[in-house]
């Protein structure tokens, strides 16, 4: 009988490594491979809250992750020249104009726009609500002229080109203890003009953004100088190996395609009753 069962035992055994041997782990799938882009840009598409509407949506949609740079637009075009980005979505027209010329950027589109503002406190003590409510030049004049406290953003942004042109069309140069340049992004102008209780020109979704945690009003507002163009450009591969010319490429597409500017038109309107941007790619 021992015999018997060593017997069995052993073919039982024998029987059990076959299959083992025979029975193969499936290899694990693999792993998704990453797609990203890296989105250089103004700090009001950030700021205003536009951005973390959108690529949410872009993501789910695409499985692209945008990566954002939010600078001003001078040093985001200047990512572009180096090669540090994919695509730019920034707002000073000739400049971007110029980066597409010169061979840094592949194609330049209007993607939306919205207006700049002067915003101060609310005793507006220039009195520029009263004196020059929809002349931006004009309200300059009286700032310098009242030495009244001015934030500058400083950094060669879309909006610091924007009020170097009214300084210069008002024919003045800013200078003094009452011109403060800050060298920092929309929010942080914002901020330090409520601390010092002075006036800062302002795109209007940043402003409208964080205007429950301010105490500046708009003083001036509605004057055809303050158009505020945004625009796409995919920066030209040639720049940098790296630059992920097809999926900037998708994202540009995207971004002008008419399910994402209706997205862009509403943006804004359910809190403030306006959206912050106007929608109007061609």
């Amino acid at each position: 009988m021992k015999k018997f069962l060593s017997i069995i035992l052993a073919i039982t055994l024998v029987f059990s490594l076959a299959l083992t041997g025979c029975t193969k782990e499936e290899p694990a799938p693999p792993a998704p491979v990453e797609r990203d882009i890296i989105l250089s840009t103004t700090t009001s598409t950030q700021d205003s809250g536009l951005l973390d509407y959108l690529l949410p949506i872009f993501k789910e949609e695409t499985g692209i992750n945008v990566k954002v740079v939010a600078v001003g637009t001078g040093q985001a075009l200047q990512m572009g020249r180096d090669g540090e980005a994919d695509i730019l979505l920034v707002h000073a027209k000739a400049s971007e104009e110029t980066f597409v010329a010169e061979g840094h950027g592949l194609e330049r589109h209007d993607v939306m726009y919205n207006d700049f503002i002067i915003v101060g406190p609310k005793d507006d003590p220039a009195k520029l609500k009263e004196k020059a409510p929809n002349d931006s030049v004009e309200a300059l004049k009286i700032v310098a002229e009242n030495k009244a406290n001015f934030v500058s953003r400083g950094d060669e942004s879309g909006t610091h080109v924007k009020e170097k042109a009214l300084w210069e069309e008002a024919t003045l140069v800013p200078e003094g203890e009452w011109y403060i340049s800050a060298g920092k992004g929309m929010g942080d102008v914002l901020k330090m003009a409520d601390e010092k209780l002075g006036y800062t020109l302002t795109d209007r979704a940043t402003y409208l953004n964080l205007r429950d945690t301010l105490e500046l009003d708009i003083v001036v507002e509605k004057d055809t100088r303050l158009f505020n163009q945004y625009g796409i450009i995919p920066v030209n591969p040639e720049k940098n190996e790296n630059i992920k010319e097809e999926d900037a490429k998708i994202f540009m597409e995207w971004m002008l395609s008419e399910d994402t500017q209706k997205l862009i038109g509403e943006f804004g309107v359910d809190k403030f009753g306006m959206p912050l941007f106007t929608p109007n790619a061609q």
